[in-house]
């Protein structure tokens, strides 16, 4: 399933009221229950993995079609309705401290649909490496505050997390997959929901290969040398010339974000230290270095593009594949765009998917094929 694009996410704040909350997960457990019956959780997943089916799906169950709580709260109703449904397809995770359970959640979520000890370990480690990825090696001027982890029977998963500009007023959803890439630092996005591109420095893309060698490199060596390099890199940045011989760079490109003189502090120097201690052999390693965080790739790539001409990628990427806007007509949004929700429409959605779901469960599956020979005439980009 290859779509993915922009979706408008500015920060809306506030709550879903009790009323809607409640239409909401009997309308999300009601459609998990028929996607259950028609498709392989494998299927399901790579359906969660676009960022504009997602979104879709936020906009028929009643949440407004362009807020930054289309993803947290989409994400909790379906994790709420699956662990009801007592399904082989979980949600671990959430929003701001609730992130910080996901470990313990995958281990019990493991118990619960039989995986081996050392799938749920996989499964925790793809679970930090992927919070690592758009936190670290993707500075986008975005920061993470939601992490989810979809995980199935057979150990497929799906990550989706969401991060924020307060400056902006603007929230982005970043969504990885298991299918993607077989490194998950390098390209693992299924899509990108953004309202606008930046200019960051980006370590995930194959544009940066050449980049990705010299910072781990720099990992590998002692601090005291890259000490060194950060203070002619900052004397650079700051427009200081050398006494003698020619600059180490004649000419600065565009100004970008990361383009900042880098504060050598206590915690950097720790994290270099410990870097140094490990020696890591790829950046999935580097990665999983406790504390090694975004201060610290951005002063190695510095390095790198400033000292040794070899610069990061400032490529942000994504595309308009259509316009889940429709979705929203389903029965309205929460903040009455383009209308109120309809509570009346949502509750006769819920009991025609519930009877749909009896139904099928009782060996009756007309009403079902119905539905599948209406999904055959709906418009291709659905």
């Amino acid at each position: 399933m290859p779509l993915s694009g922009f979706a408008d996410l500015p920060l809306h704040w506030g709550h879903v009221p009790p009323w809607l909350a409640r239409i909401m997960f009997n309308l999300s457990k009601a459609i998990l229950e028929v996607m259950l019956i028609e498709f392989k959780t494998e299927d399901i997943l790579k359906r969660f993995s676009n960022p504009l089916w997602f979104q879709a799906f936020n906009n028929v169950i009643g949440m407004d079609w362009d807020s930054s709580g289309s993803t947290t709260v989409t994400t909790a109703m379906v994790k709420n309705a699956l662990n009801e449904l007592n399904a082989d397809l979980r949600v671990a995770g959430g929003k701001g401290v609730v992130s910080r359970e996901t470990p313990a959640e995958i281990r019990r979520y493991g118990d619960e649909l039989s995986l081996n000890s050392g799938v749920v370990e996989n499964l925790i480690r793809i679970s930090r490496l992927g919070a690592k990825v758009d936190n670290a090696l993707l500075q986008d001027g975005f920061d993470l505050y939601h992490h989810t982890l979809l995980l199935d029977s057979k150990g497929n998963w799906v990550i989706v997390q969401q991060g924020m500009n307060t400056e902006l007023r603007l929230a982005r959803r970043y969504h990885l997959a298991w299918f993607v890439s077989d490194d998950l630092t390098l390209e693992p996005h299924a899509g990108v929901a953004s309202d606008i591109t930046t200019n960051p420095l980006n370590l995930t893309v194959k544009d940066s290969l050449n980049c990705r060698k010299v910072v781990l490199e720099l990992l590998n060596e002692k601090p005291s040398k890259i000490v060194g390099e950060l203070g002619k890199v900052n004397a650079l940045l700051k427009g200081i010339k050398p006494l003698f011989g020619e600059a180490l760079v004649k000419t600065l490109p565009t100004k970008l974000p990361y383009y900042k003189p880098v504060k050598l502090s206590e915690a950097l120097l720790k994290q270099l230290n410990k870097a140094y201690e490990v020696k890591p052999v790829d950046f999935n390693e580097a990665l999983l270095i406790a504390g090694l965080g975004p201060e610290t790739l951005r002063a190695l790539a510095l390095i790198s593009e400033l000292i040794y001409r070899e610069p990061p990628s400032n490529k942000d990427v994504v595309t308009h594949s259509y316009d889940p806007f429709k979705y929203a007509y389903a029965i309205g949004g929460k903040d009455g765009v383009p209308y109120p929700v309809k509570k009346e429409v949502a509750l006769r959605v819920i009991k025609e998917l519930e009877d749909l779901v009896s139904n099928a469960r009782l060996g009756d599956k007309e009403r079902l094929l119905a539905f599948r020979a209406l999904s055959r005439l709906a418009p291709k980009d659905v």
